[in-house]
């Protein structure tokens, strides 16, 4: 891919996140994180002006337990004060916390203290990555930003339509400052197909999930390029209302995903999960339009325009999905 190409994606993805196994094994002699000397030999503060300059945002890993998931750098168990204002002398602004090693402490204690050290030290995005095991949706929304409602992600079919349906069941707890996340997108890894594909993504936009590039952008393709650089439907995800779409009707793997919009829009997604070419009608007595209701339907994918009145149906290739915003005439 062009240089050209990949500038101007992360543009739309203005955060470059770094995971597990930026740090060294120990701690040096005060306690303090030491950026791994092999990989960044400059260290984190560099990195963060290099980044910055560029006209983006850097975030950074951590773990609420001993040691990482990796096992390969400290966690920030009983560092959390410390380890905020060391990310924050660096310019780091977001932060991702991890849930291993937890040496025995319950979740909310070890969340909480981060929490606290954020609110005070910090002026980071905070993303509790709990893997929705005992249920964060309930209690991490004045705790951070995003909280994780499922297990990791793989890049498959069915892990994707998994994760979106654990996902689903949260909807009514997010909003604004806070959002459900049922893991990075996987677009552009090779797993699954372009359908796939566009279904995972218009899916996660739909949802208002976080939506974080997974892939090697250096290396990307054309058509993952076209998929995550859908600007139609990174304005559904990135909407002023702030509400999570979610389910509305399912016929044997034939569904309905819709939301409200700002300006009294519908945002709906035809999600055809079987393995044949199949029409999707949704009702608009279940996307909360009144029957009499005419709309101006915008297909987000073939980027063209129609009008519709009652219900809205497709004919939707195996695995595959349409989206539309419809906006009330």
């Amino acid at each position: 891919m062009h240089r050209s190409q990949s500038s101007s994606l992360l543009k739309v993805f203005p955060y470059l996140l770094s995971d597990d196994c930026w740090a060294e094994s120990d701690r040096d002699y005060q306690g303090n994180f030491v950026a791994n000397r092999q990989t960044f030999p400059s260290g984190i503060k560099a990195l963060a002006d290099y980044v910055h300059a560029k006209g983006l945002k850097l975030g950074i890993y951590s773990d609420a337990g001993t040691r990482t998931c990796s096992m390969k750098m400290p966690g920030s168990l009983d560092h959390e004060e410390q380890d905020v204002k060391t990310f924050s002398s660096w310019g780091i602004d977001y932060l991702k916390y991890d849930n291993c090693n937890p040496a025995g402490r319950s979740i909310t204690e070890r969340y909480t203290k981060m929490s606290n050290a954020m609110k005070t030290y910090g002026k980071n995005i905070f993303s509790l990555c709990e893997w929705g095991r005992e249920n964060p949706a309930t209690w991490a929304g004045s705790m951070g930003n995003s909280w994780r409602t499922t297990d990791d992600i793989s890049d498959n079919w069915a892990s994707m339509t998994s994760r979106a349906d654990q996902n689903d069941r949260w909807a009514s707890y997010a909003g604004p400052g806070g959002w459900n996340d049922p893991d990075m997108l996987q677009v552009g890894n090779g797993g699954m197909s372009e359908a796939e594909y566009r279904s995972h993504f218009s899916i996660w936009a739909l949802a208002k999930a976080p939506l974080l590039i997974g892939c090697d952008v250096r290396s990307m393709s054309q058509q993952t390029k076209d998929i995550l650089s859908n600007s139609e439907v990174i304005a559904v995800n990135q909407d002023s209302l702030g509400v999570q779409g979610k389910k509305v009707q399912s016929d044997n793997g034939l569904e309905v995903w819709a939301g409200p919009l700002s300006n009294n829009r519908k945002a709906v997604v035809l999600w055809n999960r079987q393995g044949y070419q199949a029409i999707i009608t949704a009702q608009w007595s279940n996307i909360g339009l009144s029957s009499s209701t005419a709309v101006t339907a915008r297909d987000l994918w073939a980027h063209s325009s129609f009008s519709a009145q009652g219900q809205l149906s497709a004919s939707v290739a195996p695995h595959d999905c349409k989206m539309y915003v419809l906006t009330p005439k």
